[in-house]
């Protein structure tokens, strides 16, 4: 199973250790397109703030994450389970996870990103700033940007198996699996069902989505739960008490698509 996931917006800061090396990254296939973003955002942020904030939709609280990309290539770099948090990675709890679960995780979990493209959790990398929706002045839109080094390094990722798409739309653009692959993929929305004078009403909300995606997926982990297909993952997600609603597709080279039903966190 290949679970893909959103990184956080906020990251965590601080640690000691080496900068970054981004040959040893996994998914070496992406190495040039990552080179390529480093060099564009780093060289962005140590010219011109006011653009660089600009570019990178910073509010001006904010504005001390320019002055971070522009000295990525030095600083410290740290396992991205790390670096990355929030409520989904709060929810996912890798840090409390025991050792089986913990192995299981750095074999499935691919985060993406819009500086990285997409990294394991072992990866070692710094703090940065760089959503998936940034346009780089001499790069263009990064979802683009990826699709072509994407489109080689997932499908071997992927496997013969599972994949479990808990991505956020943005980071979606980058990569759509295609073909056999698309039909062993699952997405998944998550639904907030209330009562409304006498009547059900489902909404998807921010917070909900997040805490539940990371809770599903620690739970998974814990389970040892290994679903070869989309079914099998509706009927483990199932045993472990999650409100399934699945929609197999109607034609070849689509996903599955799942709702989640929950009524409180």
């Amino acid at each position: 199973m290949l679970v893909l996931l959103p990184p956080s917006e906020g990251k965590a800061k601080g640690g000691a250790g080496d900068p970054v090396d981004v040959g040893s990254l996994a998914l070496p296939e992406l190495a040039g397109a990552r080179e390529e973003v480093l060099a564009e955002l780093v060289a962005l942020c140590a010219a011109d703030e006011e653009k660089a904030a600009e570019v990178l939709g910073l509010s001006p609280g904010l504005r001390g994450e320019v002055a971070r990309n522009a000295a990525l290539r030095d600083a410290p770099a740290r396992p991205a389970g790390e670096i990355y948090t929030g409520v989904l990675y709060d929810a996912l709890g890798l840090g409390t996870l025991e050792d089986a679960a913990r192995r299981a995780a750095e074999r499935s979990l691919l985060v993406f990103s819009g500086l990285w493209g997409a990294v394991r959790i072992t990866d070692r990398i710094p703090s940065y700033r760089c959503s998936m929706g940034v346009r780089l002045p001499g790069l263009g839109a990064l979802g683009a940007h990826w699709r072509g080094p994407m489109a080689e390094a997932l499908p071997p990722a992927a496997g013969g198996g599972l994949v479990l798409d808990l991505r956020s739309a943005a980071y979606a653009t980058a990569w759509k699996p295609k073909g056999e692959l698309a039909g062993r993929t699952a997405t998944v929305r998550v639904l907030q069902s209330k009562i409304v004078n006498g009547t059900e009403k489902r909404s998807v909300v921010s917070h909900f989505n997040k805490a539940t995606k990371g809770r599903l997926v620690r739970d998974l982990l814990t389970a040892g739960a290994e679903p070869a297909d989309p079914a099998e993952l509706v009927d483990a997600l199932r045993a472990l008490g999650y409100a399934v609603e699945a929609a197999a597709p109607d034609k070849g080279g689509r996903p599955w698509a799942l709702d989640v039903i929950v009524t409180e966190l």
